[in-house]
């Protein structure tokens, strides 16, 4: 390999194609101010704009946001309450900015949990942009990665318990196919803000061989700076999947 086709293949390889983020640190952001907690998820929604914003400008290809985990029912009622409130008005407001940008929204997880309006303001939304071929944006609420990977061992269960398929034919990629984003680039690189260092059950299937950043900004504060930190550090890391380093 030349040394221009070895700075291209670097160069490529150097730009995440698929983030992933666990935007955490709402609370605490806004007990900081004196504030409920809801006052940090509103100023967080700023934080999910600048970083789309972000994406778009870099040409990411995907970028997977963790807005509610399966968990986050168990907060207490009022904050619940507010967060789904704050997710319809949301959707409202920043559905036709979206599509004007070509991104494609995908909201993963149960919705089935979710009251009937939201249910209804999801798919609107998700058939407003469902032809754009710019963004694709995925959020995830009500997700849980355990919940999805049982989604998938059910379905194949199915297909074992009608004869369609046979258990020594189920393969790991055959199981991929059944979880959520199968049809997207694999996750490069996942952010989680708030000086928190677990992945708190998100995406536990997909995230085998991805690199990881933690940074201790809160995700109100999460801007275009901390989000090129996190790229100027995904460039400097040798990613093997396994293998040996290659030599040219």
């Amino acid at each position: 390999m030349s040394s221009t086709q070895s700075a291209m293949t670097n160069e490529i390889f150097s730009v995440p194609q698929h983030v992933a983020i666990i935007m955490d640190g709402n609370g605490r952001w806004a007990r900081r101010q004196g504030k409920m907690s809801v006052f940090g998820h509103k100023f967080g929604v700023k934080s999910v704009r600048r970083s789309i914003r972000f994406a778009v400008t870099h040409g990411i290809q995907v970028l997977t946001l963790y807005a509610f985990s399966s968990e986050n029912w168990n907060r207490p009622e009022q904050e619940v309450s507010a967060l789904m409130d704050l997710f319809v008005r949301a959707l409202d407001c920043e559905i036709k900015r979206l599509h004007k940008h070509n991104v494609r929204l995908k909201v993963i997880g149960d919705i089935g949990r979710f009251s009937l309006s939201l249910q209804e303001h999801i798919s609107r939304s998700e058939e407003l942009t469902k032809n754009n071929d710019g963004l694709k944006l995925n959020i995830a609420a009500n997700y849980g990665g355990r919940w999805d990977i049982m989604q998938g061992v059910k379905i194949l269960a199915a297909q074992v318990k009608t004869n369609l398929l046979q258990p020594e034919e189920i393969t790991e990629d055959l199981l991929s196919q059944q979880v959520c984003l199968y049809d997207l680039v694999p996750v490069d690189l996942v952010i989680r803000t708030g000086g928190e260092h677990r992945v708190s059950n998100f995406l536990l299937w997909q995230i085998a061989y991805s690199e990881f950043y933690f940074t201790d900004v809160l995700w109100p504060d999460f801007n275009e700076l901390t989000f090129e930190c996190a790229l100027d550090a995904f460039a400097k890391r040798e990613r093997r999947f396994g293998g040996a380093i290659q030599t040219y």
